[in-house]
C-alpha cells in the first residue's frame, strides 16, 4: 500500500493560535489534535485508483457467469413459445 505522509509543525500551529488569542491551552489541544489526525496514514490516490480497478474486475468476473445464465434462460424460454405455435 503507497502511503503518504504530512509534515505538521504542532509548535507553530499553537504559536499561531495564540497569537491569534486562542488560550494557550486550547491553541496546544488544537495542535495536539490535528497532529493525531495527521500521523495517520494517507492512501494515495494512485492506491485508491488500483484498488478500485481490482473491484472492477472482480464484480466484472462475478457478473459473467449470470449474464450467460441470463442468455441461455431467455433463449431457452423463447425456443418453448416458438414449438408452442409451431408444434412438429
Amino acid at each position: 500500500m503507497s502511503t503518504a505522509t504530512v509534515a505538521f509543525d504542532t509548535l507553530a500551529f499553537a504559536e499561531e493560535l495564540k497569537a491569534a488569542g486562542i488560550p494557550e491551552e486550547h491553541a496546544k489541544a488544537h495542535a495536539k489534535a490535528l497532529s493525531s489526525i495527521f500521523g495517520r496514514q494517507l492512501v494515495s490516490q494512485e492506491y485508491l485508483d488500483a484498488r478500485i480497478r481490482e473491484l472492477e474486475l472482480r464484480i466484472a468476473a462475478d457478473l459473467a457467469p449470470l449474464k450467460w445464465g441470463t442468455a441461455i434462460t431467455v433463449g431457452g424460454i423463447v425456443t418453448l413459445i416458438l414449438k408452442s405455435f409451431f408444434p412438429h
